[in-house]
């Protein structure tokens, strides 16, 4: 298989509706077969690297975690030819040391979502059973941990991140829950995200923000919108500082990801009912390149 030109798309999280640094933007209004995205695509170009962001949560931050179209958000990226996802997300932090304002760049998932947010994109005929030991691309999650570092930013490398459904904050008895699994950070959209990029065939990899110590945290008053927002304004100014570092570094793809789905098709060929092969056909078409 030919190596793809690395082509960066960004979901931002809470507090990054847009990106500045892209030049040359235009607005793509997409619809895909799981209907559109959260918001108009914005595509354009950071030192040269073709770059798409899209805010998560949409203009304004009109979907809760559990609204969020996530189907229809990774396949626009998908279409529009992205290889690399990055996902910036603000989370709460579950170990000390992990203190709000620095970056974590997470190797594992824990998934408490309640199953209320479509997770595949298969089905209707057609079974794929993706490999999810390692839900992260062990090779851009690397590239984007240096960009952090090159930022200037105080980078944790590694890490357990516990998934809850939101939109509520956890409980203190869930907190102290996830503390004892050894987990270091939880947030809301992360799942079925990764789910979905893996089934996408992308390199996918999250730049977590800690905002917040959650509320396990002894003399750390519980979570507050106020709290979160205002740790989340700095940190977006090192996300953006890390976005342009990547932009410059960000590799071919040499890893197994874009080629996931080749051998998890359980389904014969000739089950698989025409429209469902029509609908799922970016998915599935490249694989028999």
């Amino acid at each position: 298989m030919s190596k793809k030109r690395p082509v960066l798309g960004v979901i931002g999280g809470s507090g990054l509706y847009d990106v500045a640094e892209i030049q040359g933007k235009e607005t793509l209004e997409l619809d895909t077969p799981f209907g559109p995205p959260s918001a108009p695509i914005v595509g354009g170009t950071i030192a040269d690297q073709k770059v798409y962001f899209l805010a998560r949560h949409g203009q304004g931050h009109r979907f809760t975690p559990s609204e969020v179209p996530y189907r229809a958000n990774v396949h626009a990226m998908k279409q529009l030819g992205v290889t690399h996802l990055l996902s910036i997300s603000a989370v709460g932090s579950l170990k000390e040391e992990i203190e709000p304002g620095h970056l974590v760049v997470p190797d594992q998932i824990i998934d408490r979502t309640r199953g209320n947010r479509p997770f595949t994109f298969f089905g209707d005929g057609i079974v794929v059973h993706v490999p999810m030991a390692s839900p992260y691309c062990d090779t851009f999650a690397d590239e984007v941990r240096k960009a952090a570092v090159a930022s200037g930013a105080v980078v944790h490398d590694g890490g357990t991140l516990v998934v809850i459904e939101g939109p509520q904050f956890s409980t203190r008895a869930e907190s102290f829950l996830y503390r004892s699994w050894d987990a270091h950070l939880v947030g809301m959209t992360a799942m079925p995200e990764a789910r979905l990029a893996r089934e996408a065939s992308l390199c996918y990899a999250t730049l977590a923000l800690a905002t917040d110590y959650d509320c396990w945290y002894e003399g750390h008053d519980s979570v507050t919108v106020e709290g979160v927002i205002a740790v989340m304004k700095k940190n977006i100014e090192k996300a953006r500082k890390t976005l342009v570092q990547l932009a410059q570094t960000l590799p071919q793809c040499t890893c197994t990801c874009q080629t996931t789905v080749k051998d998890a098709v359980i389904t014969s060929p000739e089950a698989i009912p025409e429209a469902t092969r029509a609908r799922l056909a970016l998915l599935l078409d490249e694989q028999n390149d």
